[in-house]
């Protein structure tokens, strides 16, 4: 009698996971790019996006590297202690990996990069769990800008539409979000179909480390209302930052040493 095909065994022993091998490869990664830069900086991202996280690495290629992974696994490759750090004071750097963070090393000057990411912004579609930031509400009426066959899935998503003479109608008016409230799964649907770009692509930064001494700046940062509807900081300011203890906690007796710099400071 024959072998049923539910029966076949399917080996798995090439689909490893991603284990110690490949975190150990990851310090290595991290210690090369601590040797091949003068500059490491720690960032944070808001509405992580890879596509544009790709596009600012193939911008930043040429004299940088963005290296985005798991924070013990880079704490490991900055170094956790004075006796495993690759150069002076990188431990005190890597205490500042906490929450959704990233690590930039480049050769650009501290300005090149504060002035960078002050202006940048890379708009993107809201997902589900994204806090509104306006208002959209459609008129009951004709929607032409949608295509006839999407009419059967826009009533899936909650909207009272019919097709009226091959044109998708509203039936009555219809509000798609209100200002503050999180977006469900449909709502951020609905709003990527009308093109409708809420979220904003973000990266803040942290703090700073410079190889020549071995200093550490940590950035204050202007706070505005972000995306997630919390408090955000988000613009820089030159004039603010401070030094860091060996603690890695902000230093407060350090204002003579900033006056004289001019106020400058992969799942």
């Amino acid at each position: 009698m024959p072998k049923s095909k539910r029966d076949k065994k399917i080996s798995l022993t090439n689909t490893a996971k991603k284990g110690l091998q490949f975190k150990q490869q990851s310090v290595e990664e991290v210690r090369k790019c601590v040797d091949s830069y003068e500059r490491i900086f720690v960032f944070s991202v808001e509405n992580m996006r890879n596509g544009k996280l790709k596009d600012l690495r193939d911008d930043w290629k040429k004299d940088s590297r963005f290296f985005f992974g798991k924070n013990k696994v880079m704490q490991l490759g900055l170094g956790k202690s004075k006796e495993d750090e690759p150069h002076l004071n990188l431990h005190r750097l890597s205490k500042q990996l906490i929450g959704q963070c990233g690590l930039l090393f480049t050769n650009r000057s501290k300005q090149e990069v504060v002035d960078f990411f002050e202006t940048f912004t890379a708009p993107d579609y809201a997902r589900s769990g994204f806090v509104s930031t306006e208002e959209i509400i459609l008129p009951e009426g004709p929607l032409p800008d949608f295509a006839h066959s999407l009419e059967p899935h826009l009533r899936q998503l909650g909207m009272p539409t019919s097709l009226q003479k091959g044109v998708i109608t509203l039936v009555k008016d219809y509000t798609v979000c209100k200002k503050g409230t999180v977006l469900t799964p449909d709502q951020a649907r609905i709003l990527k179909l009308m093109g409708r770009q809420m979220a904003e692509f973000r990266v803040t930064l942290k703090c700073m480390w410079d190889k020549d001494g071995g200093k550490i700046k940590k950035f204050k940062n202007e706070t505005k209302n972000s995306q997630n509807g919390t408090e955000e900081n988000f613009s820089l300011r030159m004039d603010a930052e401070e030094d860091m203890d060996e603690n890695g906690e902000d230093n407060e007796n350090d204002d003579d040493e900033m006056d004289a710099e001019g106020g400058d400071e992969e799942d």
